[in-house]
């Protein structure tokens, strides 16, 4: 409010939503109590009883979903939000671990197990990355449906069960090197839709790419060469196959299923955008499940977070099913 908007009306993002479907109320009760995207039987059944053309009622089903979608400039401020922290957490992060002897020797993650001193700095880097991820998951519920929603569900409780798990189990070593490491590429990602929302579209697609490059070699690379190689084989050897290191572990390799799939997407972008020449849709993004209409219409949009000719933002943070919204 203070911070965010007045940097996007600088920026000249207007506080402007779509178009709005003119008062009717036969059709208003139908979007509010049926169904928000009528099939071919219900169109034709309207269009009798309102003696209106089956186009023009699909366009005001299609204005009328637009109408609850968040403005430019809403997610403008909630991406420089999640840029914000996302940013400073990463290099809070990095700034103590550094000088951690666990950072460059995993096998120290596991010395003197289970009896290792939690200092103010872990114990805040945990309890903000907590209360990060339990926000998340709730405005999950409050925000607009979109199509990657029980992929991102399932990460949350992966992410939140691993957080509070190493927590209680004085696991925050290892726990603090896979925080730090999924932070790495996150606030990149913000970076790009906050370009786009200025409508900075060559400086959106480098931040997008960086954003690409450093997740698949984060999450496919160090990650399980790194990580789960300490979670699964130096704990093994070091301290035993303890009572709780099959969940621990189930929860670790969980969020690999989960990197795999999303880096496989972030991949098919790439690659499209090498074929076409540009990068037209992210196949990663959180779409809103009521935009297929739409996007038979927007075949024309340019970049990677393109906007169609209704003004909706195709392009978001995490990819599905080819088209961007804001998150």
């Amino acid at each position: 409010r203070f911070i965010a908007k007045p940097c996007a009306i600088n920026l000249g993002i207007q506080d402007s939503g779509p178009h709005r479907a003119q008062p009717n109320a036969i059709l208003e009760k139908v979007f509010t109590s049926i169904t928000k995207s009528p099939d071919g039987k219900r169109l034709e059944g309207l269009s009798k009883q309102l003696d209106w053309d089956v186009r023009k009622i699909q366009r005001w089903f299609r204005q009328r979903r637009n109408q609850d979608k968040p403005t430019t400039l809403t997610k403008f401020c909630e991406s420089m939000w999640r840029f914000t922290f996302y940013f400073s957490i990463f290099f809070y992060g990095i700034r103590f671990l550094w000088t951690a002897p666990w950072f460059w020797d995993t096998r120290q993650c596991w010395y003197n197990y289970p009896f290792q001193p939690l200092t103010s700095r872990l114990y805040y880097y945990y309890i903000l990355e907590l209360a990060f991820y339990w926000s998340l998951m709730f405005s999950q519920f409050t925000d607009i449906k979109r199509k990657d929603f029980l992929i991102m569900f399932v990460h949350h409780l992966a992410t939140i069960g691993l957080i509070t798990f190493s927590y209680m189990n004085n696991m925050v070593r290892v726990g603090t090197l896979v925080l730090c490491l999924h932070d790495a590429s996150d606030f990149l990602l913000e970076a790009a839709k906050l370009a786009n929302y200025a409508k900075y579209q060559r400086l959106c697609d480098a931040f997008f790419m960086l954003f690409g490059v450093v997740f698949i070699v984060t999450r496919l690379g160090i990650y399980p060469f790194w990580i789960l190689n300490t979670t699964l084989f130096e704990s093994w050897e070091l301290i035993g196959p303890y009572p709780s290191w099959w969940l621990f572990n189930g929860l670790l390799v969980t969020l690999q299923v989960l990197h795999v799939i999303w880096s496989y997407l972030i991949i098919r972008t790439a690659y499209k955008a090498l074929v076409r020449g540009k990068v037209s849709k992210d196949d990663r993004s959180d779409v809103e499940s009521s935009s297929e209409e739409e996007d038979v219409t927007s075949n024309s949009t340019k970049g990677i977070f393109s906007t169609s000719s209704n003004g909706s933002n195709r392009l978001n943070g995490h990819v599905a099913a080819g088209q961007w919204t804001g998150e």
